[in-house]
């Protein structure tokens, strides 16, 4: 089945470089050059993926991927930002962004990015289906915490926490392989679908992240542990 990719891009030379080259990947592109016409047609149905501009006209991007996030199942969302201060990637991973993307960047890696975040889908899709096999409601539980993949939601003694899209997946993949130890490098490989030299710094700010929301004490964690000198683990 061709996926259909949602390009909201102002900028018509970035904008027909996307285009291009998510057609190259086999992908059906969907080209708006203003938010709220992006918004519209996210609207209609049968979008796979979002990229998106963070500077738009008509509806800036922060707020098209509110909007998205606030609506009924689970899109990804690769946001696009000149911008290159920490405040506003971290409003855009805030609003539900999963990805982020700062211009000007090469086509390789838009397009790693772009199957990263297929493979990342179509992997808690099969976790999903499998976990469904041994519970009816496909829900994932331990002890004070439960996890709703299909609709991307998190309970911690019975009170729903909001994660962002990335705090999400890496619980999921945590909670999926309890007692197994994940290196930040193997973490970036699996939830990220990157391994990129320096962004190891990127697993423990959404760790202390994740904790922050989930955790009694996060200096005392009981769901994900350090194993110091190597990684991370979720209590097995």
């Amino acid at each position: 089945m061709t996926r259909n990719v949602l390009i909201v891009e102002d900028n018509p030379g970035i904008g027909e470089l996307v285009r291009m080259h998510v057609a190259d990947l086999d992908m059906n592109p969907i080209l708006c050059d203003r938010g709220d016409a992006g918004l519209e047609r996210f609207r209609e149905g049968d979008i796979d993926l979002v990229v998106l501009d963070l500077m738009l006209p008509g509806m800036d991007g922060l707020s098209v991927c509110r909007e998205i996030r606030s609506g009924p199942g689970y899109v990804p969302v690769l946001m696009l930002t000149a911008k290159t201060t920490e405040l506003d990637r971290v409003l855009g991973l805030e609003m539900g962004a999963d990805d982020y993307l700062t211009k000007p960047f090469s086509v390789a890696e838009l397009s790693a990015r772009v199957k990263a975040l297929f493979r990342r889908v179509d992997a808690m899709a099969s976790a999903s289906a499998a976990n469904a096999g041994h519970e009816k409601s496909g829900e994932l539980r331990t002890d004070g915490l439960r996890i709703d993949p299909d609709r991307r939601r998190v309970f911690v003694r019975e009170q729903e926490v909001e994660l962002t899209a990335r705090e999400f997946d890496l619980l999921w993949h945590f909670a999926s392989h309890p007692g197994r130890v994940f290196s930040r490098v193997q973490l970036l490989d699996k939830v990220w679908g990157y391994n990129h030299e320096g962004y190891e710094h990127t697993v423990n700010t959404h760790i202390n992240r994740l904790r922050g929301k989930i955790e009694k004490d996060p200096a005392r964690p009981e769901f994900i542990e350090t194993v110091w000198g190597v990684g991370y683990r979720f209590r097995d």
